[in-house]
């Protein structure tokens, strides 16, 4: 069974920095873009960040310069370590996994998400 685990969401204050894990297992991920994908209340979800399997990564503007997402094929894991947090940055995070994130931002394979809130 293929399952993306993520953690590492909380309630941080503005300005605050955090790092979300995602981890894969029932097959390696070392040759897919795994990326991340968030969704704040009455919204759709958007893309964030994505890693290709060999390091090339893609932010959404939002995201841009106080956000960094990295892998390790190793533990076919993600990370994403967003600094300067800010309210607007409340959602529900998702980790996603597939040939075509980077590309196309679509995931075959999602996680089940994990809220990250920003008090200000």
């Amino acid at each position: 069974q293929v399952q993306l685990v993520e953690s590492g969401g909380g309630l941080v204050q503005s300005g605050d920095s955090l790092r979300l894990s995602c981890a894969g297992s029932g097959r390696t991920f070392s040759n897919y873009d795994m990326g991340w994908f968030r969704q704040a209340p009455g919204k759709e979800r958007e893309f964030v960040a994505a890693i290709r399997w060999n390091g090339a990564t893609r932010y959404a503007n939002s995201v841009k310069g106080r956000s960094t997402i990295s892998r390790d094929n190793a533990k076919n894991t993600v990370y994403l370590h967003m600094d300067s947090l800010k309210p607007e940055d409340t959602a529900v995070y998702y980790c996603a996994a597939g040939p075509w994130v980077v590309t196309y931002e679509r995931g075959d394979y999602w996680g089940q998400g994990t809220q990250v809130t920003v008090s200000s």
